[in-house]
């Protein structure tokens, strides 16, 4: 599968991944806006719609996984979705 990254050609696209990034839970803005600030330009388009996943949970949902508390379940359980949380732990 060849990974494009259509995103990162729409200032659009990118503006309102950032937007879709704020959260309710300062603790979780903190470590998104991190971790856009330190891979935005490299994510690839499956990393995008990866993390439009991820902030479709509900905020403590997503501070869960992202400090490990606990790990993704169901749909959630895929190689991209493990790939996209270990870099957000690493942020």
């Amino acid at each position: 599968m060849t990974t494009s990254f259509e995103h990162q050609a729409d200032p659009l696209k990118r503006a309102r991944l950032r937007w879709r990034a704020r959260r309710g839970l300062l603790e979780n803005d903190l470590i998104i806006t991190r971790f856009l600030d330190q891979h935005e330009l490299q994510l690839s388009d499956e990393d995008v719609a990866v993390l439009s996943e991820l902030f479709e949970l509900p905020d403590n949902e997503l501070l869960d996984l992202i400090l490990a508390r606990r790990e993704p379940e169901g749909g959630l359980d895929a190689p991209a979705v493990h790939r996209v949380l270990g870099m957000l732990r690493a942020a």
